[in-house]
């Protein structure tokens, strides 16, 4: 089988390397550029430095900074807005998931007039968009290096999986400094939603030579380092680690596809605005459960990477024990359940099973799973992640 892999232009990563963004502005060749940001980052100081240097180096930056948490169509549209208003001639996102994904749409946006939901899907996108770079300021989503992007389409309370070579941003800047102020609670969620790209890129149908090394990677420098970045805020090795398991992770699946959990946790946050990475984190255990039938090795290796079983003991016993491990790693790092996330009674949430199911299978990663699942299994496994 032949594969194709994507990655951004230009990868810088380091402490400090955040200085470099005049110079990759510059060798774009860009003079005025749309910061795409959130309204935190800005109101923290943040931003204002990027700004002030983007102005040393002759290149002038106006700051949009409505993006929300698992942006929506309004919030490309606004930025579509912004970046013609600013005469801008690339973009520059800061931030976490939200931004970048926010930035690589408004981006395609820009050549490709009509509704966003024309990138819904797998390699929609007809005309590339103005150059994108992008600096990641959580260790997470490992969207600086993927192809693919996720908007939520507010009249249909769907969340569009986008995924096009198109969408890649042209450079990334990784600077784990930027992630050392990331609270406990989002360390967690990003955390666990990091380990779960490693995961499902190793585990996935699509998995081959060039992804199963950055996966590998991602999945053992998050075991690693997650719980230490976690308890201990300011430990840069941890803080480097989990920058550089994101980096990993997002190269692996945006080259070998995400599977079930991602399918099944993209409604959960359309309908109930649960953030990506904790619905990712409250359906990992579960849904690994399911899958562990499918590639009983694979899964078994997983648990060896992160050393909750032993070289000698059977594929059988070490896919028990990496379940047992998600668990133990979500209660140690104070991931809620599911229902502790939506603050509702089951009845109020079960009459969404349905069409969270539906919806699940229309994004396409459940067919990358190593067991693909029926829309019933999907209903099943919802109900079983609310009572654990």
């Amino acid at each position: 089988m032949n594969h194709l892999f994507h990655a951004p232009h230009a990868i810088h990563t380091g402490a400090g390397c955040r200085a470099e963004l005049p110079g990759c502005a510059a060798v774009l060749r860009l003079r005025q550029v749309l910061i795409v940001t959130d309204e935190f980052l800005v109101r923290s100081g943040v931003i204002q430095p990027f700004v002030d240097a983007l102005a040393a180096a002759g290149i002038a930056a106006a700051v949009f900074d409505a993006v929300q948490p698992d942006p929506t169509d309004a919030n490309v549209a606004a930025g579509v807005a912004a970046y013609r208003q600013a005469n801008a001639e690339g973009l520059i996102a800061i931030g976490g998931g939200s931004p970048i994904d926010a930035a690589k749409v408004i981006a395609v946006s820009l050549t490709n007039p009509g509704p966003l939901s024309q990138f819904q899907g797998y390699h929609q996108v007809e005309k590339v968009g103005p150059p994108v770079i992008v600096l990641p300021t959580t260790a997470g989503t490992g969207s600086e290096a993927t192809k693919a992007a996720v908007i939520t389409d507010t009249g249909r309370q769907v969340k569009m999986m986008m995924l096009d070579a198109k969408l890649m941003p042209r450079i990334a800047i990784v600077d784990y400094e930027l992630s050392l102020s990331m609270p406990p609670a989002l360390t967690a969620h990003v955390g666990v939603d990091t380990l779960t790209h490693g995961l499902e890129a190793y585990v996935s149908r699509k998995a081959n030579a060039l992804t199963d090394p950055l996966a590998q990677s991602c999945i053992e420098l998050t075991a690693r380092h997650l719980r230490n970045a976690w308890s201990e805020p300011g430990n840069r090795p941890a803080r480097e680690g989990m920058a550089m398991a994101a980096l990993h992770g997002g190269m692996a699946f945006t080259n070998s596809g995400l599977c079930l959990v991602h399918g099944m946790s993209r409604p959960l946050g359309a309908l109930f605005h649960i953030p990506h990475g904790l619905s990712n984190a409250v359906l990992l255990p579960t849904v690994t459960r399911y899958s562990l039938f499918g590639a009983p090795a694979r899964y078994a290796e997983v648990a060896r990477m992160m050393k909750l079983a032993g070289a000698g003991e059977s594929d059988e016993a070490a896919g028990e024990a990496l379940v047992a491990g998600l668990e133990q790693l979500n209660q140690d790092l104070a991931v809620p359940t599911l229902a502790d996330c939506l603050k509702q009674d089951y009845g109020t949430f079960r009459p969404h099973l349905e069409k969270m199911a539906g919806d699940a299978l229309a994004s396409g990663s459940p067919g990358n799973n190593p067991r693909v699942p029926t829309a019933e299994e999907i209903v099943e496994l919802y109900e079983q992640a609310w009572r654990s």
